[in-house]
């Protein structure tokens, strides 16, 4: 699961968005999404803003606790204070908002209906703002169709998510109910406005009963990889705390682009769900895109390594724990994903159940549908298998590093295939391992299946062990590492820096929690360096609001705090000369820059031409990272297919910047590669001679 933080407030550097001049680099025959919208006709443009200034000021008058006396203290679900009552609440207005103050800022109005719409959206947020004000949150406790948002930890925006409520809920019954995750389909015109508008008058495809339905926006269109996957847990959060959710009847569903998201979280989050239903979409990388058939010349060996980040195929043993439904249309050309992953699981001797909608393209058969739906309902009755005997589990990456009661906590090596078997016996656990080197086994109260008044017996990898006895409220954990290629009880004893869960990289990772662009303020000793880090920082700050969905938090080197190194990734942008904080912690990474030169690999690379990329624990603080000129990776790439959005770079790199970026290469790369499990420079280096690298299927 992915750790919490809590949202940090930072003050926003003014950035020039309108002259979007980083995109002058992208290819001229490459589309930008979101298309640019229509021009809004000048006599509608002022009404909008109008009323979108009264909106802010209701926004303001709430967040700064005025009127304090009209406030009153009833709001359900929030702790008692009238100031903090109405606060805790705002997203639900600012999702209003934001939406048109951004379509509008940002030229994202698609067609003239779109501007009726905004009108009504405003008023439906001047509404929730003077309830608010009066003490009332009357949405909060409404059935059908709910629109609603949270703040996000990873650049303090508010995102907006739709919910189904179903007639039979209310505040007062008891019990909990199902929930099902409905991830949409590709919408390069889904602003907020859109999205919005969709889930305040439209159910979606399924709605059944005595079922809560989330649709979340996932930050757009990446298919809810990366900032988009992370929305997904966060609007999920905001769901369990305001109604009374079934932990153990959460499902995952969608179609098309939808799709590929459900296989995504169905192989990587397996046990968090009763049932996944992915319908169409796509299951991995090179297969999809035909890239090895394109003629093209080939992506770098390091990219087609971090494929293995979302490609699902090298997951899918991961489905022992999930029950699956895939649904695809009989001649839909995306029925190829789910035989992708019926052909990948049978493998392993499972078989996928597959509905199939005769004679039907890229849509739900009705038939179909019913089929599907009886399924998943009959598998709801169930619900979620909480303590299972054995557990299958198999990773790339420590990111996805838990299956139940199972947690890998080190690797031989990342971005190969590490794997688990554990198999409960009637006086402990066996196991095998691949490629792992530290692991958790920890039952919660209630769930081991042990006999308390006995040691638990541990076979791993044919060494036998002996672990502690399970405690009186049934519950059990035991630590194990590897050590001179023999298991031993308990965590490692050694404090060395280490790659770990949520720390363990590439560069992409940084943007998957709570960050800070650090610009520099001191003068560059290369002036070819400074243009090229000015270049990438405009493009990321750009990319990140058009793609993701955000501001970046941006704050100059001089003026970063303690709590911001203790609560945030650090982004610095420029060199060890020019950025006050780069130059602090410069000595302690594994890389070293100079005014003189890069050295890296066992190579040095003139300073006055090459500039370095990486990701690396803060010296400052290894429980958050440290990157050095890079926002995400694919700026251009999530133009195109999703199948794109893969990340371009690995833990460092060295750029050429006097080079021009192409598409997604910040410049030509002259050398990068991964740190090694302790965070070093990998010893062994055969770049120049990389082939293609076999994927694992």
């Amino acid at each position: 699961m992915l750790t919490r933080l809590l949202p940090v407030a930072v003050s926003f550097v003014a950035v020039a968005f309108v002259a979007y001049a980083a995109l002058a680099a992208q290819p001229p025959q490459q589309a930008r999404i979101p298309k640019p919208g229509i021009e809004v006709p000048a006599e509608k443009r002022a009404a909008l803003e109008q009323k979108l200034g009264e909106l802010r000021k209701a926004i303001e008058t709430i967040e700064k606790g005025k009127d304090e006396g009209e406030i009153r203290n009833a709001i359900k679900g929030i702790e008692k204070g009238k100031d903090a009552q109405a606060k805790a609440l705002l997203p639900d207005v600012r999702i209003y908002e934001r939406a048109v103050g951004d379509a509008l800022e940002f030229d994202e109005f698609f067609n003239v209906k779109e501007l009726a719409t905004a009108d009504t959206l405003l008023d439906e947020g001047l509404q929730r703002a003077r309830q608010l004000a009066e003490g009332k949150a009357p949405w909060t406790t409404a059935t059908g169709l709910v629109v609603r948002g949270y703040k996000s930890r990873i650049d303090g925006s508010v995102q907006p998510f739709g919910l189904v409520i179903p007639p039979s809920y209310t505040a007062q019954t008891a019990g909990r109910y199902r929930l099902d995750i409905w991830f949409h389909g590709r919408g390069e015109t889904l602003s907020e406005v859109n999205f919005l508008n969709e889930h305040r008058t439209k159910a979606g495809q399924f709605t059944p009963a005595d079922t809560i339905v989330l649709h979340p926006y996932g930050r757009y269109c990446n298919a809810f990889k990366f900032a988009g996957e992370v929305d997904v847990f966060e609007a999920l959060d905001a769901v369990r705390a305001s109604y009374r959710v079934d932990e153990n009847r959460i499902s995952v569903r969608g179609f098309s682009m939808g799709g590929a998201a459900t296989w995504h979280f169905a192989v990587h989050h397996a046990d968090l769900w009763f049932a996944a239903n992915p319908g169409a979409g796509f299951a991995d990388t090179a297969r999809y895109l035909k890239i090895f058939d394109s003629g093209e010349p080939e992506p770098p060996w390091y990219e087609q390594r971090l494929w293995r980040w979302y490609d699902c195929p090298p997951y899918c043993r991961n489905l022992y724990q999930c029950p699956t439904i895939a649904y695809s249309g009989e001649i839909d050309k995306q029925k190829a994903a789910a035989d992708l992953m019926a052909a990948a699981l049978a493998e392993y001797d499972i078989d996928l159940m597959h509905v199939i909608g005769p004679k039907t393209e890229h849509k739900y058969h009705p038939d179909a549908a019913k089929e599907v739906e009886r399924r998943m309902t009959a598998l709801a009755r169930y619900g979620r298998d909480l303590a299972p005997l054995s557990v299958l589990f198999d990773t790339e990456t420590l990111k996805y590093n838990r299956m139940h009661w199972v947690t890998i906590d080190g690797l031989e090596q990342h971005w190969e295939r590490a794997r688990i078997d554990a198999d409960c016996t009637d006086d402990g656990v066996v196991i095998d391992t691949t490629n792992v080197t530290d692991l958790t086994l920890h039952f919660e109260p209630g769930d081991v299946p042990f006999d308390i008044m006995f040691p638990v017996n541990v076979s791993i990898d044919g060494d036998e062990l002996v672990g502690d006895h399970p405690r009186s409220d049934r519950s059990w954990i035991c630590r194990l590492h590897r050590e001179n290629e023999h298991w031993k009880v308990g965590a490692r004893s050694d404090d060395e820096l280490h790659k770990r869960h949520n720390l363990q990289g590439p560069v992409d990772d940084a943007f998957m929690d709570a960050f800070v662009f650090v610009e520099p303020t001191g003068d560059e000793e290369h002036e070819a360096i400074g243009k090229w880090a000015r270049s990438e920082f405009e493009l990321a700050v750009e990319s990140w609001r058009r793609i993701f969905r955000g501001r970046p938090r941006v704050k100059k080197d001089t003026e970063i705090t303690d709590d911001d190194i203790a609560t945030m990734n650090l982004v610095l942008w420029g060199s060890p000369r020019s950025n006050a904080v780069m130059k602090r912690i410069a000595e302690q990474l594994p890389i070293r820059w100079t005014d003189e030169q890069i050295e890296a690999d066992g190579e040095q690379f003139a300073a006055e031409d090459h500039a370095l990329v990486l990701i690396y624990p803060n010296p400052l603080n290894d429980e958050r990272y440290v990157v050095l000129n890079s926002g995400f990776t694919f700026p251009y790439s999530a133009n195109g297919s999703n199948a794109k959005q893969t990340p371009k770079l690995p833990d460092w790199a060295v750029i050429n910047a006097r080079t021009p970026r192409h598409e997604d290469a910040p410049g030509e790369v002259v050398a990068a590669d991964f740190f090694g499990e302790r965070w070093e420079v990998a010893p062994v280096r055969n770049r120049a001679k990389r082939q293609r690298v076999a994927l694992s299927r």
